[in-house]
């Protein structure tokens, strides 16, 4: 004799399947789950001094403060310690914003997490997050909280385990130094001890020792071949590129991996990593969002991210 289900039971296994699957989603992408907090930063003082500035500039365009010789204009900032220039570029028929940055102390650059929390699905925008933590420039990170891969910040180790052995990362060294390791091949505590001040696991490389390091053909998972794209790259030492290019827009097509990895290396850049791109692309300078940042190319909205990479 067969045995037989109650006729309900195919409906509550259904409802229960769903259930779970919506919960296994819900976990993935939206429930936030917080691991560890950061103590909060706070503005260093040419932060708050190009704050001043910037305000005292809203007539002029430029301003002047003796207590380090800070001036402020649109699109640049100098002090004694910190250049930042950004130049707007239009090639491969999209719009680039391109930071060249000069540090005397490599400590300027930063990273910090959304709601200075190490977690899931915390997610703020970039210009939220860079008001935070005073950074004078910013773009967003990794988005690590959606990927795998190591994590160590301002020289604290997060996460150390990795679900692909062939994953680039950029490791940034206490002397500001950028390098280009994968995860096969060192360990995360193996960095730290090592001096790793940041560490970020996107990627892939785009120049390595001032060579084009990926095909033609290349990209990110199923990502679309012109997107839009940030990456960050050092030209040498105490001196930094941040790029940011629009996409997805009539006005601006973005760019494949191959065609940053280009204008990367034509910025100079001897070593550049790929950072997390499409809607989470953006770059903030001085408390303004620098370009159109969009999802879906209908709107021009900052998406929400996990972490941003500052100069502070």
């Amino acid at each position: 004799m067969k045995h037989r289900f109650p006729r309900w039971a195919a409906p509550l296994y259904s409802f229960l399947l769903t259930a779970f699957t919506a919960y296994v989603l819900l976990d993935a992408f939206v429930i936030p789950r917080s691991y560890a907090v950061v103590a909060e930063s706070t503005a260093s003082s040419a932060t708050a001094a190009a704050a001043a500035a910037d305000n005292t500039a809203a007539d002029t365009g430029t301003a002047a403060l003796s207590s380090d010789a800070v001036v402020v204009t649109e699109n640049s900032y100098t002090s004694d310690s910190l250049t930042i220039t950004i130049t707007e570029y239009r090639e491969y028929d999209t719009t680039i914003y391109a930071a060249d940055i000069q540090v005397n102390d490599a400590s300027a650059l930063q990273t910090a997490f959304a709601d200075s929390t190490y977690g899931k699905n915390i997610t703020e925008t970039t210009s939220t997050i860079a008001a935070q933590v005073g950074a004078i420039l910013a773009v967003n990170g990794d988005y690590y909280s959606a990927r795998s891969g190591y994590v160590i910040r301002n020289g604290v180790l997060y996460r150390d385990t990795s679900s692909d052995s062939s994953q680039e990362d950029l490791v940034v060294w206490a002397d500001g130094t950028f390098e280009i390791v994968t995860e096969g091949e060192v360990s995360a505590e193996e960095l730290l001890a090592q001096g790793a001040q940041q560490v970020l696991s996107f990627g892939p490389a785009l120049v390595t020792d001032g060579e084009i390091s990926v095909t033609a053909g290349e990209e990110v998972d199923k990502a679309m071949t012109s997107n839009p794209r940030t990456a960050i790259g050092q030209i040498g030492e105490g001196h930094y590129v941040m790029v940011v290019a629009d996409g997805r827009t009539s006005e601006s097509t973005g760019l494949s991996l191959y065609q940053l990895a280009e204008f990367m290396q034509g910025l100079g850049a001897a070593t550049a990593y790929n950072l997390d791109g499409g809607g989470s692309s953006t770059m903030v300078f001085n408390g303004t969002v620098v370009n159109n940042p969009t999802t879906n190319g209908n709107t021009i909205k900052e998406r929400s991210v996990s972490d941003i990479v500052y100069i502070g």
